[in-house]
């Protein structure tokens, strides 16, 4: 069991960066694989990124080249660092770790706007 808490969302101009943050309540070490994931309004919640413990990534197309997902064992935490932002990345922002089931965070709120 793992309990996870999203941070880092906010308002930013098109164009801009955001990094959030994914906080684990234990040692990610062995948790074999943690993502992220996001919703927009009146949308279904879509995959955005995900990496495996030995570093192995993957991205949806509409990510791919501006996102970065990374995690440090050593803090228990998961990164989304997302460059470039567009109005259409504009969700809540959410991490999950699959561990014998899947645990989610509450998520985060990122706005895109000018």
């Amino acid at each position: 069991q793992v309990q996870l808490v999203e941070s880092g969302g906010g308002l930013v101009q098109p164009g801009g960066s955001l990094r959030l943050s994914c906080a684990a309540s234990r040692n990610i070490f062995s948790i074999n694989l943690m993502g992220w994931y996001r919703q927009a309004p009146g949308k279904q919640r879509e995959f955005v990124a995900r990496i495996t413990s030995a570093g192995v990534t993957n991205y949806a197309d509409s990510v791919k080249v501006r996102f970065t997902i990374s995690r440090d064992n050593a803090k228990n935490t998961m990164y989304l660092q997302m460059n470039s932002l567009k109005p259409e990345d504009t969700a809540v922002y959410y991490c999950n770790a699959v561990l014998g089931g899947i645990a989610w965070g509450q998520g985060t709120q990122v706005t895109v706007s000018s």
